[in-house]
């Protein structure tokens, strides 16, 4: 019997609703960005950010169904993002999924954010199932996990400081890039050579798989800053292009590594990072040589989306995995289910 799940994220700055069937088909994915009102700004203000998604929330619901062809009551289950994110954010999307459950009387399950880019993976590729191993990277993730089963993942690896989106966002704001800071400094790293500059690598032992991106991105502030001081002209193309490929070379030879490491023959990318031509290009190239199948969601799956969440939920949903009305929003947790 078929499942439909309807799903919604509100984590950070879009807001969307989607209707998925069995997990894996997409009926509608509704997506209302934040990107011209925080662009004023440099980055995304939480407060603007939480009132927009009470602002648009409502009307997406109405969109999505009506996309979907359906109505609320076809249902069978409403997934909601319930964190990792920003606390405001995150408290609108799960507020009005908690409403909408209780009003409809269908089950509530609460969705880890960075589970549901790993789901993005099972919506483009309606072939590819556990296990794998699957690189997230984002504005506020970078991690290598093993995921052992839809709902069952281990953290192999992640960021210490600076997750590989921040790293971009703060780079481009140096390089004079408007946000948001990762696809612009990608255009401007098109222009350039990506062998200018060598620029400090964290962790650089093989069966470490963190990340520290702080120490590339503050080698290149200082850079910019001193070539000012210095009158001298900044070859922003070029820098632009060395960074890139720094982070690029990190973020594949490690999810490489644990790949071979931990013996996984699949290897998948999630998450905003994961739409970077330069990161794309290379890791099909070493997946290639070592081996290995790799999966990679199309654009619109990269980027915080609903159709993610409804993907995860439905897998909760199977499992038996049900939330209560006491769910509530958790900003800094972990790769662990919630609710």
């Amino acid at each position: 019997m078929d499942i439909l799940t309807l799903g919604i994220e509100s984590s950070c700055d879009e807001t969307s609703v989607a209707a998925v069937r069995n997990g894996r088909e997409v009926l509608s994915n509704v997506i209302s960005s934040q990107i011209e009102v925080h662009k004023l700004y440099g980055g995304v203000v939480p407060e603007i950010a939480s009132r927009r998604h009470i602002e648009a929330i409502d009307y997406l619901l109405d969109e999505a169904l009506d996309k979907a062809g359906i109505g609320m009551e076809d249902a069978d289950a409403i997934g909601v993002t319930a964190g990792p994110g920003l606390i405001g954010s995150l408290l609108v999307g799960v507020s009005y999924a908690k409403g909408l459950a209780f009003a409809l009387n269908k089950p509530l399950i609460g969705v880890n954010h960075i589970a549901g880019h790993i789901s993005a993976n099972f919506i483009q590729h309606r072939d590819l199932k556990p296990p794998l191993i699957c690189l997230v990277a984002s504005g506020g993730h970078s991690h290598i996990v093993g995921v052992r089963d839809y709902t069952d993942f281990e953290v192999l690896g992640k960021t210490t400081d600076d997750a590989a989106g921040e790293a971009f966002d703060k780079v481009a704001r140096i390089l004079g890039l408007p946000y948001p800071g990762g696809p612009n400094l990608e255009r401007m790293a098109a222009d350039g050579d990506p062998y200018a500059f060598e620029f400090p690598k964290s962790y650089p032992a093989k069966n470490d798989y963190n990340f520290s991106f702080s120490g590339v991105k503050t080698a290149v502030i200082n850079m910019v800053n001193t070539m000012k001081m210095k009158g001298r002209a900044i070859p922003y193309e070029d820098i632009a292009a060395s960074f890139q490929r720094n982070v690029t070379e990190v973020l594949t030879d490690k999810l490489i590594n644990a790949a071979e490491d931990f013996s996984y023959d699949k290897v998948a990318i999630a998450g905003g990072v994961s739409s970077n031509g330069a990161l794309r290009a290379r890791l099909k190239e070493q997946a290639g040589k070592a081996g290995l199948k790799y999966y990679y969601p199309a654009p619109v799956y990269c980027t915080d989306n609903a159709a993610m969440i409804a993907c995860n939920a439905y897998y909760e949903y199977i499992k038996g995995n049900i939330s209560d009305m006491s769910l509530n929003a958790y900003p800094h947790i972990g790769l662990k289910r919630i609710g």
